[in-house]
């Protein structure tokens, strides 16, 4: 049943990022942006921890997720440091995965050639 649900959740994120690409101008930048910014409302206001109970790691793989990583880590070091802990909390939930797109991206810049 987790994996339906977490199919569910993932098919339907995609689902709305694909309707919203057919019928706009934005481009795939501006959704993906959209939904970063979209999970950390839904972090702010404690929906997406109900999603991520619900629909489990389904919820956890989106883009949106990002989002809820960074309020989160915000979040937290907020309550721990004041106003300073702001920024230093959101990169701390992030690190690992904001290192490894850099470090695979590198890797397939330098593996592949552009088609120029």
């Amino acid at each position: 049943m987790n994996y339906i649900m977490a199919f569910l959740f993932s098919g339907f994120v995609c689902l709305v990022a694909q309707l919203i690409y057919d019928n706009s101008k934005l481009t795939p930048g501006h959704i993906t942006s959209l939904f970063v910014v979209v999970g950390s409302f839904l972090d702010l206001f404690h929906i997406y921890d109900k999603l991520v109970d619900i629909f489990h790691a389904g919820a956890l793989i989106p883009i949106t997720s990002f989002g809820h990583s960074l309020m989160h880590g915000a979040m937290a070091a907020t309550e721990k440091f004041g106003i300073f802990g702001l920024a230093s909390g959101m990169f701390e939930l992030t690190a690992a995965g904001i290192t490894a797109a850099i470090l695979f991206s590198f890797l397939v810049a330098v593996i592949f050639k552009p088609k120029s």
